[in-house]
């Protein structure tokens, strides 16, 4: 199973602490062209993983090619990336996925917070919205234990 977030502060302590644990997922795969070739900051993303976890670093042109071997398409994965637009690139590239959880989108001028931890543009909206018609689920939770907020688009 993937589990697929968006996140823009990608590796940090709550995926650690709660998803990891809850997804069961024995690699975590970081999507982000500027992480991909960034080696230094991948070896300090790398430092917060526990042992039995790989951590795999790709740019979101690489993801559709990636997931297809066959021995991956099975892996429980926890995929992070950090916007909407790369996860919407990945997905029209493709790599599916029928759920797509929310964690956290920070407020900035022009965005508007549409719960505590989401805070969306125009942009993100439409992007959402693309899923959304795709047959995509939307999940607006910060941690595993956190009510379901519903939010058509």
């Amino acid at each position: 199973m993937h589990f697929v977030r968006i996140d823009n502060r990608l590796v940090h302590g709550q995926v650690i602490e709660t998803w990891l644990p809850h997804t069961r997922a024995t690699m975590i795969v970081v999507v982000n062209d500027e992480i991909a070739s960034n080696v230094l900051r991948q070896e300090i993303m790398s430092l917060a993983i526990p042992d039995g976890v790989e951590i795999v670093f790709l740019a979101v042109a690489d993801v559709p090619r990636f997931f297809s071997r066959a021995t991956l398409k099975e892996l429980d994965a926890l995929i992070l990336f950090s916007t909407c637009e790369d996860a919407r690139t990945a997905f029209e590239s493709g790599y599916g996925f029928d759920s797509l959880n929310l964690g956290n989108l920070h407020y900035a001028p022009g965005k508007k917070q549409v719960c505590p931890h989401v805070a969306l543009s125009k942009e993100d909206e439409r992007c959402l919205h693309f899923f959304s018609t795709k047959g995509v689920k939307i999940d607006f939770r910060c941690v595993p234990g956190d009510s379901e907020l519903p939010r058509a688009f």
